[in-house]
């Protein structure tokens, strides 16, 4: 191939296209596929990851040998955290084509109205959730049909849950003698009570953004797919985006390739390393880029920072006369009974998404809106990718959803290989800590119902010997995880700390556009993958309507 143009040097030229989009994630693979409908858009996505070529990232379960994997998944980690008491913890971020939905817990959630409603007060204008409703029901294909909240024949499927378990009706009965109702549907703008979570599933195998927008176009003519593809940064000319530089099978020796975008770079590499890419190419706070001696394209002191994430507190309670995976799978005819549940039916726990039945509860009742969310689980483990416990236990992570807590990513170094710095700051304000030690006495409270009494309950986490509110905010430290719900770190605005405006444009240069989570100005009210789906079919609109 010959040497690439514009002064590059040691590089070598991968050609031309319209689109050149960073990143084959949720964001990425919905992109593509809008934009190379149209045969005259040449559009080229690259991926750092592999093709998915796993059975673990079809199979529901496989997700708990998913995360971890260097196949699928960046391994990251937090620094260590004040709030948890000086632990790392580990962050999943998926890395193979479809991104985290092809390793995450499948769970179609969309937030609140009044989410959306705060994105657009804020200046974001088109983002309120009569602007946004429209999208999401353009990518959706619900197994109850269309109505004025769903819809049919998009890629992005979502169905019922494969499963039954009499310990999970028995805590929704006890959240209803709680006085939390019950709710079928999350996703009509409100999402207070309790129910089974709905998933992107197609009878019983995982739907990724790889399988429902990417797979089915791959013959397009104007479409091309690298994989591996390790991008070091975009290029500029003055504060124009022309192109990108990335590796390829990266080796010792090998030789970076250069792309040339026509019309527009667009980053949808998620709220870790979009923030990253930006860093390296030369946009962010100038005296971090000074620091590590990369040439400041422009100045935006908000790459980075803005970083939200829904921190959950693991509690456990061990059950008596319950039946529960614990039980189930210490047994070899147990395990066997499974996968042949699974080879017959698709259904059962194989079919499982990491947590079955969600709760939207109020940390006080005298809010307006549940600000927490439960994830309830018919298990107990010590951590993700961790053995069972012996004993019949159930899990109520709950997590704040609307946390005051921000963080930020930086670069580690001006080397592209190196992984970034994650700070999330968890608990670090006194009311994330408040609304911990609260969420936790509301799980009491529930397990304390008479529905739940024939199980006789016992705490295992954190203990019932914490009780005040400083003791149980401690705990909280020591028995949370991410729920892996990064956002915001290319925050969407018109403020000093805004990083895109709202058609995605990356301020201060041309040609460049974020679409990804990371320009969430604020988290959304539960789980974010499809929020992220509906980010992309909008910026899609956006982008094609630009074009004409």
């Amino acid at each position: 191939m010959p040497k690439a143009g514009m002064g590059l040097k040691n590089v070598e030229s991968f050609g031309d296209f319209d689109y050149v989009i960073i990143g084959a994630g949720t964001a990425g693979c919905l992109l593509a596929n809008r934009l190379s409908q149209n045969p005259d858009n040449k559009v080229l996505i690259l991926e750092a990851g592999s093709k998915d070529k796993y059975l673990r990232t079809k199979i529901p379960v496989g997700y708990l040998f998913s995360m971890g994997s260097p196949k699928t998944d960046w391994c990251y980690t937090t620094e260590k955290e004040i709030g948890l008491n000086g632990r790392s913890l580990n962050y999943p971020r998926g890395r193979v084509l479809g991104g985290s939905s092809a390793i995450n817990g499948m769970i179609y959630m969309r937030g609140q109205a009044k989410n959306y409603d705060h994105w657009k007060s804020e200046g974001n204008t088109g983002w309120g959730w009569d602007d946004v409703l429209p999208y999401f029901k353009k990518s959706e294909d619900h197994f109850k049909g269309t109505d004025d909240f769903h819809g049919v024949g998009g890629a992005w499927r979502v169905e019922q849950q494969r499963l039954s378990w009499e310990v999970l009706d028995t805590f929704a009965e006890a959240c209803t003698q709680s006085g939390i109702p019950p709710n079928e549907d999350f996703n009509r703008g409100t999402n207070f009570g309790v129910g089974y979570f709905e998933v992107n599933q197609r009878k019983g195998v995982r739907v990724s953004a790889d399988s429902a927008f990417l797979k089915p176009i791959r013959h397009r003519k104007n479409l091309t797919i690298i994989t591996n593809a390790s991008v070091e940064k975009i290029t500029f000319e003055s504060k124009k985006a022309t192109g990108v530089i990335f590796q390829k099978d990266k080796k010792s020796t090998s030789v970076p390739f250069y792309v040339k975008a026509r019309c527009e770079v667009i980053l949808s590499a998620g709220s870790i390393n979009t923030p990253k890419i930006l860093q390296l190419s030369g946009i962010g706070s100038p005296n971090l880029l000074k620091g590590f001696g990369i040439d400041v394209i422009h100045s935006l002191e908000g790459v980075g920072q803005n970083l939200q994430d829904h921190l959950q507190i693991r509690t456990v309670f061990k059950l008596k006369n319950a039946k529960t995976l614990n039980d189930t799978y210490k047994s070899l005819f147990g395990k066997i009974g499974m996968g042949l549940e699974y080879l017959f039916n698709r259904s059962g726990p194989i079919s499982m998404a990491p947590s079955q039945l969600g709760v939207f509860a109020k940390s006080d009742p005298s809010l307006d809106y549940p600000n927490l969310q439960y994830h309830i689980q018919p298990l107990s483990l010590d951590a993700f990718g961790e053995p069972l416990h012996r004993f019949s236990a159930i899990t109520a992570s709950v997590c704040n959803l609307q946390p005051d807590s921000c963080g930020e990513v930086t670069i580690r170094s001006p080397n592209a290989d190196d992984n970034p710095i994650i700070k999330p700051n968890y608990l670090s304000s006194q009311t994330d800590k408040d609304i911990a030690a609260k969420s936790i006495t509301l799980t009491r409270n529930i397990f304390a119902t008479e529905a739940m009494r024939k199980y006789e309950p016992s705490e295992f986490l954190p203990g019932a010997q914490y009780q005040s509110p400083q003791a149980l905010a401690e705990q909280a430290g020591n028995i949370s995880t991410s729920i892996f719900h990064p956002v915001g770190t290319a925050k969407m605005g018109t403020g000093k700390d805004a990083v895109v405006d709202n058609e995605l444009n990356v301020y201060g240069v041309q040609n460049l556009r974020v679409v990804d989570a990371s320009i969430m100005p604020k988290i959304t009210s539960g789980n974010t993958n499809s929020p992220t789906m509906m980010i992309a079919e909008k910026a899609s609109d956006i982008i094609l309507q630009n074009r004409r």
